[in-house]
């Protein structure tokens, strides 16, 4: 097999992601990757057989891989944590390609709340991409955690995405008793591609958008790596205009934005 390698997802450029998947069949056998999910089906049967276990899925790249695990696991229950501020294109995507067993759970941010919290547009440091991240999916998984009496509740997190898994293992117990299991946890993501490409799964359009497999899924507002906000309103317009036209009305940024005219 080949050595192509894509790095940190935060340094490797949108263009290496479409190489390595239009060659993957070259970079990961089918045999290779069938063996990594034969390991990780036991694994998962190993620590959320016989328990009160569900997933998170986005909708990503990972909850995807993840979904399809689960199943070969017998786990079906999963939960969808989204705010007022998803791209429309996103949410018609789940509605033709969600799991059957899904539950899905608003947190409720939107224009209004964004307009009392403008430092959360666009973030421009990662403090503040882990901020959106805890008010949504973390408050979002909890809810549904206590809501459903889980055991353990199954994520898409990788080591090779810098996502924290577990002290010197792939599963933890934060502070308020929610226990969060990660067992793609080791995954590269040429594995992630390869099970794409030889299970057929169907992405959802944020992989098509500019700079897709960089940014991920995401609310519009929690857009990263834009460079500016001026950049940012650009980047959402050119994937759905009337998300800028809404804010418009309530965010001076974008009006300022709209007042200057689209490139």
């Amino acid at each position: 097999m080949g050595n192509e390698k894509i790095g940190r997802k935060q340094k490797a450029s949108n263009d290496t992601w479409f190489e390595v998947m239009r060659k993957i069949d070259c970079i990961v056998s089918k045999g290779d990757l069938e063996e990594k999910v034969r390991q990780t089906v036991e694994d998962i049967r190993l620590k959320a057989g016989g328990k009160n276990a569900a997933f998170a899925w986005s909708g990503g790249k990972d909850s995807l891989v993840l979904e399809k695990l689960c199943y070969m696991a017998g786990i079906r229950e999963c939960v969808l944590v989204i705010c007022d501020l998803e791209y429309r294109e996103f949410l018609s995507w789940v509605t033709d390609h969600m799991p059957d067993s899904l539950e899905v759970i608003d947190t409720g941010q939107n224009l209004e709340w964004l307009s009392v919290h403008p430092q959360m547009l666009f973030p421009q440091n990662s403090n503040i991409a882990a901020q959106w991240f805890h008010i949504v999916q973390h408050r979002g998984q909890a809810k549904y955690y206590k809501a459903k009496g889980l055991d353990i509740l199954l994520l898409g997190r990788r080591k090779a995405d810098g996502n924290y898994v577990g002290k010197g293992s792939n599963i933890y117990t934060d502070g308020k008793g929610v226990t969060r299991f990660s067992p793609l946890a080791d995954w590269s993501h040429e594995d992630i591609l390869a099970f794409i490409h030889y299970y057929n799964i169907a992405l959802p359009p944020f992989y098509h958008w500019p700079n897709g497999y960089h940014c991920g899924t995401h609310p519009w507002p929690a857009r990263q790596w834009t460079g500016s906000i001026p950049e940012g309103w650009k980047e959402v317009y050119s994937i759905d205009p009337s998300i800028v036209e809404s804010a418009a009305q309530l965010l001076p940024s974008a009006k300022e934005f709209l007042k200057g005219g689209v490139m």
